[in-house]
């Protein structure tokens, strides 16, 4: 075996025999995933709230329009605090640990939501939730990687992403019949099950051999796998293995470094959060009668796309998809823009039309149907925007051994 071989070799291999069949390995994944499925929640939570918030009569905190833009975007600035957190927290505190505390600011920062008396303690707990979905994002997917055998690894990663839209989903559908306050309360469920679950989980074993402790990784492994078959002693310094600023001098390391820096700006700017966090906002405004509605269609849909992406990707190709997606997002965007442009100065097909709105001769059944096109539009968007994120983790996780990403999101 070359140094090279040793260098990118998992910890945990399987280089011969039959693969482990614990199912325990599944439990432990279904309670770390938890935590993606409350980051989702988190994010999709301002969608239905929002509304709600801003039709609150006193004494409960109403939100103006700044105070709703700062509601939605502030939990972003808590998950870049939360990320830098949770990279310091995984390799000192441990995965399973990181995971554990990242349940607290979950559920504090629902809690002050719930108790909110006015707009200051709502972005407080939007902060908080925030900072624990930064340290979800990146501690779930570690752990739920190095948990899993082989033959099952790419199923249970393949299951984080899948959970974030899951989460974005539940968000919707409870705000269709909850208001503000009791779907914070229900935000709090979750993260306390992960709570509860994680609690009777171990760490996971290749972090129990970094810090020396062989018995605690073979008791893990035992476990979660239900055998030590398939398991092989990590090579030694493996413990020391990272990445290094020095290294982005070699070509290997940058190009691939600056084009996953690209790839997730570029998907970033494409406003796909935006229209997550304010999906009902958006109908609203464009003026269609049941906004509740349209994101709960949105949230199906990228629910769907993603479990699409993750089943074609391998066979269509990861280039072909992203392309394929970026048309699909321009032409969405233009479409719901072409729509905006249409009903200028049309009479509103919701429940609130403007009273003062100059009186058009259009039918009804062509201001439902330019309606639809809003919905199918932002549908589109985000049938697009899911498959291009699916198949952008993937790519970073083909990237160079050595690359920073592929240390994040493929350990």
């Amino acid at each position: 075996m070359t140094p090279e071989d040793q260098e990118t070799q998992p910890l945990l291999g399987r280089p011969g025999g039959s693969a482990p069949r614990g199912r325990r390995v599944f439990l432990a994944a279904f309670a770390a995933a938890l935590g993606p499925l409350s980051f989702g929640f988190a994010l999709g939570y301002s969608s239905p709230a929002i509304p709600s918030l801003q039709r609150a009569a006193p004494p409960a905190p109403r939100l103006d329009a700044a105070a709703a833009s700062w509601f939605g975007a502030i939990v972003t600035l808590g998950a870049a605090a939360g990320g830098v957190l949770g990279g310091w927290l995984v390799d000192r505190a441990g995965r399973k640990l990181s995971l554990l505390l990242c349940t607290v600011p979950f559920v504090v920062g629902f809690a002050i939501i719930t108790a909110a008396q006015d707009v200051w303690m709502l972005l407080g707990g939007r902060l908080l939730t925030g900072v624990a979905c930064g340290i979800a994002s990146l501690v779930a997917p570690v752990y739920i990687s190095e948990i899993a055998y082989p033959a099952v690894r790419g199923l249970l990663g393949s299951c984080v992403q899948l959970m974030v839209v899951t989460g974005i989903l539940l968000a919707y559908l409870a705000g269709w019949v909850l208001e503000w306050r009791w779907l914070a309360v229900l935000g709090c469920v979750p993260p306390s099950f992960m709570l509860l679950l994680m609690c009777c989980m171990p760490e996971t074993p290749r972090f129990l051999l970094t810090q020396h402790k062989r018995q605690e990784a073979t008791a893990a492994l035992q476990f979660l796998w239900g055998s030590e078959q398939g398991w092989e002693e990590p090579p030694v310094g493996a413990e020391h293995q990272g990445f290094h600023l020095a290294q982005l001098r070699r070509p290997g390391i940058y190009k691939p470094f600056i084009i996953g820096v690209l790839l997730m700006a570029f998907q970033q700017l494409s406003g796909i959060n935006a229209v997550m966090f304010y999906a009902e906002t958006i109908f609203e405004e464009a003026k269609f009668k049941d906004s509740s509605l349209a994101s709960v269609v949105v949230g199906v849909i990228q629910v769907l796309f993603t479990a699409v992406a993750a089943l074609i990707m391998d066979r269509a190709g990861r280039r072909l998809l992203l392309a394929l997606s970026g048309v699909v997002m321009v032409f969405s965007t233009s479409a719901f823009g072409a729509y905006f442009k249409l009903t200028q100065g049309a009479p509103s097909n919701s429940s609130h039309m403007d009273l003062l709105a100059p009186i058009s001769m259009e039918p009804v059944e062509a201001s439902v149907g330019l309606a639809w096109l809003a919905v199918g539009s932002v549908c589109l968007f985000i049938a697009g925007g899911a498959q291009a994120l699916r198949c952008l983790l993937a790519c970073l996780c083909l990237l160079h051994p050595q690359c920073p990403f592929h240390f994040v999101l493929c350990p």
